[in-house]
């Protein structure tokens, strides 16, 4: 076998024909075979700093894994991954490798950097696909912690203290455990059965989930002491959307990009007789530019749009979304309007005219923009052009311009200091929070955020947890 391959660009993944998935929800990618996998791992040059490591929130040992795959040594690799991830093969999918562990891979000074996410995920489901002994924990502490959230901060947080010894309870408020990565990823970039598989194995670790359970109504935090927990971690997320305040969002037909992805996901709307029914065929514009806004404008499409359209008021340059999921939104027909913003929402009345929410959409003005200045975070701010509005025909429009925390915790638990964005705050290097005993990381304090982000925060909890419980 070769010792490196020194190919400038890495394995492409295969993905399926843009002309038939675009009206499925099965899985865009199909991912690396072995013979690929190891193909790219010889790539790597196994650097002894290890700079792609410290690119990566979690700290995976990322050329020491990649080395278990050149030896065809794929279970090495698995256990190499997830001593410090709890989710691989949702990270393999999900996490945006290219600006994180990938950014430093030195193969992609002069070329493109190993395909380190492809081949997280290769591992990932080739261990799914063979194991047949779920991780168990043996050793119990007799400590509880309770976790509130089941996304990728709560389980991380629940994995790594289960693997400390503590029983750990995980509060989910819907029907299925997951979080963002099953009520607002699809299916086509996430499938449900990876989520439960990661899932499965926190339960056969002794993680105890239960669901249906909304943490600030059914129980509060401090009833979480009284009922005997020793520590708390808020994992809540940030699920509540924000809107325009433009004229006409009360309308029909004006979903958030988190209702527009939870019907679709979790209640089934894309059924042929769906109980929780949104747009059937139809023109649909998604109003923003970042991830949630390329799988609504996806998942748009699947549901029989006639056209769907992308406005985001800056230029294709300032488009946070993941370049491979602005591609696949293009392959899969999606038009891109930029340098627009809507200004008003138009539709017409039905039923009591006194009430504007029973109207429908018929179509959003919007106004052309140029960019300006640079704004605090370095980004040229928008600016209106005089006299260029238009008007875009569409029955459908989904807002997608971001959540933030929602507030129900705070505003039920006595003591937990939050800022002016609605996020708990916290001490940085733990997780620790202004009560005692009640740790916070994720979405529910940055705001929306990524998975990965997301699980590292997750990890530096579960030390301060366990350091925390320790000392008391």
């Amino acid at each position: 076998m070769a010792k490196f391959n020194m190919d400038m660009k890495k394995n492409p993944i295969p993905t399926r024909d843009a002309e038939v998935r675009a009206h499925d929800f099965f899985e865009v990618a199909t991912g690396y075979d072995e013979a690929t996998a190891i193909n790219e791992a010889l790539r790597c040059l196994g650097c002894k700093n290890m700079p792609c490591t410290e690119g990566c929130p979690v700290n995976i040992r990322i050329p020491e894994f990649i080395a278990k795959i050149k030896e065809g040594d794929f279970d090495g690799a698995y256990d190499v991954i997830s001593a410090s991830s709890t989710l691989p093969a949702v990270c393999g999918r999900v996490c945006p490798q290219e600006v994180q562990c990938e950014s430093r891979c030195v193969r992609g000074i002069k070329g493109e950097p190993v395909g380190i996410g492809r081949l997280e995920r290769f591992v990932a489901d080739f261990h799914n696909a063979h194991s047949k002994n779920p991780p168990k924990i043996e050793n119990k502490n007799g400590k509880r912690v309770a976790v509130v959230g089941s996304g990728p901060s709560g389980l991380t947080c629940a994995g790594d203290l289960a693997k400390l010894g503590y029983d750990v309870t995980v509060f989910e408020a819907l029907h299925t455990a997951g979080g963002v990565l099953v009520y607002g990823i699809p299916e086509f970039r996430l499938p449900k059965a990876i989520v439960e598989k990661e899932v499965d194995n926190l339960t056969a670790m002794g993680v105890n989930i239960m669901t249906n359970v909304i943490i600030g109504k059914t129980l509060t935090v401090d009833e979480l002491f009284e009922d005997g927990f020793s520590a708390v971690y808020i994992a809540s997320g940030a699920g509540l959307p924000s809107f325009m305040g433009i004229p006409g969002e009360s309308y029909k037909g004006v979903y958030s990009a988190n209702e527009f992805l939870t019907r679709a996901n979790l209640m089934k709307a894309y059924k042929d007789n769906p109980e929780t029914p949104i747009m059937k065929g139809g023109r649909v514009a998604v109003v923003g530019g970042g991830n949630v806004a390329m799988d609504a404008a996806r998942v748009a499409l699947r549901l029989g749009a006639e056209k769907v359209y992308v406005v985001y008021r800056r230029s294709m340059e300032e488009l946070p979304a993941r370049r491979e999921e602005v591609e696949h939104a293009m392959e899969e027909g999606v038009e891109f309007i930029l340098l627009t913003n809507p200004v008003e929402i138009f539709g017409y009345e039905c039923g009591d005219l006194r009430d504007a929410r029973r109207g429908f959409v018929t179509g959003i003005k919007c106004q052309k923009m140029q960019l300006g200045e640079p704004d605090e975070r370095g980004r040229r701010r928008p600016v209106p052009i005089p006299d260029s509005e238009f008007t875009l025909d569409v029955e459908t429009v989904v807002m997608s311009i971001g959540t933030t925390p929602n507030p129900l915790i705070k505003s039920t638990t006595e003591g937990l200091l939050v800022n002016k964005r609605g996020g708990i705050v916290v001490e940085e290097s733990t997780g620790a929070t202004s009560k005692e005993g009640v740790f916070a990381g994720g979405d529910a304090v940055t705001g929306a955020a990524t998975v990965i982000s997301a699980m590292g925060a997750g990890k530096i909890a579960a030390k301060a947890i366990d350091d925390y419980l320790k000392n008391k």
